[in-house]
């Protein structure tokens, strides 16, 4: 039996563009993070997810 793999959890919105900043205008991650998604655990991913990415769109980072 073929089990699909399981799907990644991205920030990605489908807006691909790194700004003026370094930053991904749709997701605000850098193009290094972009880069190296698929090699990070999923602690560094939802690390990343819940609060890297939060503070940079000025959120404080927790759950509403």
């Amino acid at each position: 039996m073929n089990v699909p793999a399981a799907r990644i959890a991205t920030p990605c919105i489908g807006i691909c563009e790194l700004g003026a900043d370094g930053l991904c205008v749709g997701c605000r991650r850098t193009g290094a993070e972009i880069a190296r998604w698929r090699e990070l655990d999923d602690s560094e991913r939802r690390r990343l997810m819940d609060e890297i990415l939060p503070a940079r769109c000025g959120g404080s980072g927790a759950a509403s």
